[in-house]
Parts: structure tokens; sequence; C-alpha cells
């Protein structure tokens, strides 16, 4: 009996959504990655650019787990997020075959931009902890977040957008 291979795919397009994206908890998303030798310098401990590449898998996997993906959007309106600005505290080294997790938190959604807390653990002990700043550009210019994802950004992490800013003058 001959038994029939299966009919290739050839080009049929698949979109899989929220394959890797994590889980988003309480408005915190957990993200979780294992430490490769290409993650770590000659010492055997990982280099320290690469916790920011372990954070920014996570921001986009994030984005993910919102519904939107950073290809879509670059593709349709040349949208895209740009990091602006980045404060790192490196608390302890991790290594080779670590299981590490990178949770991010919204701090502060404004109307262009988006501030992020992340973290890096390995189980219970905190390695890293950062702050992030992206900004949303469209065609390289800053743009204003669509509503639609910054209404489900705030609905799903709990993020608050900034209070208006009032004016001293209406104080005298």
């Amino acid at each position: 009996m001959r038994v029939k291979a299966p009919k290739a795919i050839g080009s049929m397009k698949i979109k899989m959504r929220n394959q890797s994206a994590g889980k988003l908890y309480g408005g915190t998303q957990r993200f979780e990655l294992r430490v490769y030798y290409e993650d770590t310098d000659f010492s055997g401990y990982v280099y320290h650019a690469s916790y920011l590449r372990f954070m920014e898998r996570a921001r986009t996997e994030w984005l993910r787990a919102l519904g939107f993906e950073q290809g879509d959007l670059q593709r349709g309106e040349a949208t895209t997020f740009a990091v602006r600005r980045v404060e790192i505290d490196y608390l302890r080294p991790a290594k080779m075959d670590d299981a590490l997790t990178i949770e991010t938190r919204i701090v502060r959604v404004g109307g262009a931009s988006v501030d992020f807390e992340q973290t890096v653990a390995r189980g219970a002990e905190t390695l890293v902890v950062a702050f992030v700043g992206v900004a949303l550009l469209r065609n390289s210019r800053p743009a204003r977040i669509p509503s639609d994802m910054k209404t489900k950004i705030l609905e799903l992490t709990g993020a608050r957008a900034p209070k208006a800013h009032q004016s001293n003058a209406a104080n005298l």
C-alpha cells in the first residue's frame, strides 16, 4: 500500500497570531525566553545589549497580544514604534541556558508615545529593570497613536492617559 504525500502548501499564506505573545496578567505581559550562546559575551554571561533585544521582543509580543502586528502596521501606513529613551539598571547577570521572564507594564500612554517599565527575571530573582519610552512614527515622522489602538491599550492594560495640562493663568 502506497501512502500519498500531503499536498504542498505552496504560496498559501497562513496568518498565525498570538503564537508566542505571552500572556497579559492584570496589565502586565509576561514573555519567556531562554538564553543562547549567541546572547553571551566571552565571560559566559549575557552581553549587556542582549537585554535590550530581549525587551524589544517582549514589547513586540505585547503589541501582538493586543492584536496588532508590527509588520501589518509598517506595510499599511508606514507606522512603527521607535525607542526614544532607555533607562536601565543591571542588577545581576544571566548566563547561557537560563530561562528568563520579561515582564512588560505600561507606565504612561501619551498622544504619540508609550512609556514602559520592563523587568528581566530568572525565577523570582530580578536581574534587570528598565524604563523604555517609545514614540509612534508614521512615514518617519511623529504621529498620534490611532484611537482604536490607544483604546485597546488603555482597556487591556489598565493604563491611564495623562491628565490634560492646566494653564497656570486660570489659577491667577
